[in-house]
């Protein structure tokens, strides 16, 4: 009686030497990761769909990603703009204001102090309002003197910018402070609202992946039960059997990983041009940001993940079930 195969290539490879065994070790493997490739290419249309399906799942949570990610840019510019106006009390000498103005620049969490004259004010406020003639009657100007000051970067959050003009709201000077953070809290709500959100959905997407390609791999032994049972007939172990199924896993997801990342790049590209000539209307030069190399590579590299995982889980439950008659 002859041994099984699988059982003499063991012994054969018994007695080569360590180096030898280690060589045919990543040579089998090469041999059953290209053959897995082949085993793709059999069904060009029915694996072009499913990694057409799994490039769009995979590329969804990217994509909210990549919004979540310019918020948090446009949401960090708009701090460190952030002001806060003191209204000087009248009338007040030059002297003491600027004593004030120089112990508020000396202040840690203060980036930059900006100083408006009551004459600064009015002359403003008639530019803009359109009221300037009848400005002109006034006998007294009502508008007080004004410091603007910026926060430094560390303190321009909503609750140390708030400290920041309590703080400063005590100066002898200020009859009081206006803070207008309100819409940047709800904002910040609105981003963290939003990377909720991504998260849920990724998960559910992550599950749906990895159901389509479980269920892929199932279809694919359920095809190769006779080649199965006979690969275990003559000897050959389970972990030689399902290999090439994990590797079929592993390139579906890679190939899905792509698509992701084709599929996102091309839409931040699509709206960054439309968002270009919006900004150019305000004089801003913003634009979004794209993928970076280290979000693709990730991106690449858990799809892989995913892919090997779905297959694995897939073939753990069917192959069993499959004993030679």
């Amino acid at each position: 009686m002859t041994k099984p195969t699988s059982s003499l290539n063991a012994l054969n490879h018994s007695k080569l030497p360590l180096s030898g065994r280690i060589v045919m070790f990543f040579v089998r493997h090469i041999q059953q990761a290209l053959a897995s490739v082949g085993e793709i290419w059999r069904t060009p249309v029915s694996s072009l769909m499913t990694m057409i399906v799994l490039g769009v799942s995979l590329s969804l949570p990217a994509a909210l990603q990549v919004l979540v990610k310019n918020a948090a840019v446009i949401t960090n510019s708009w701090d460190n703009a952030a002001q806060i106006s003191l209204f000087i009390d009248s009338p007040r000498s030059e002297a003491s204001i600027q004593s004030l103005l120089t112990r508020i620049k000396s202040d840690p969490d203060v980036s930059e102090v900006q100083y408006i004259s009551r004459k600064q004010a009015l002359d403003e406020f008639q530019a803009l309002s359109g009221f300037g003639d009848a400005l002109a009657y006034l006998d007294d100007n009502p508008l007080p003197a004004v410091v603007s000051v910026t926060p430094t970067t560390q303190a321009s959050s909503p609750a140390k910018a708030k400290a920041l003009l309590k703080r400063l709201e005590q100066e002898q000077q200020i009859s009081f402070g206006r803070l207008d953070i309100e819409w940047l809290q709800r904002l910040q709500a609105i981003v963290s609202i939003i990377q909720r959100a991504v998260f849920a959905v990724a998960l559910l997407l992550i599950l749906a992946v990895t159901l389509v390609i479980g269920n892929t791999i199932r279809l694919s032994i359920v095809n190769r039960q006779r080649e199965i049972e006979v690969m275990k007939l003559v000897g050959a172990t389970d972990a030689f059997i399902q290999r090439p199924f994990l590797y079929s896993g592993l390139w579906l997801g890679i190939i899905a990983g792509g698509l992701a990342v084709i599929i996102v790049q091309s839409l931040v590209w699509y709206l960054d041009g439309a968002l270009v000539g919006l900004l150019q209307l305000y004089d801003s030069p913003m634009s979004l940001s794209m993928l970076s190399l280290k979000e693709c590579g990730f991106l690449l590299l858990f799809a892989a993940l995913l892919g090997w995982l779905g297959a694995y889980l897939s073939v753990r439950q069917h192959l069993k079930a499959i004993e030679p008659r």
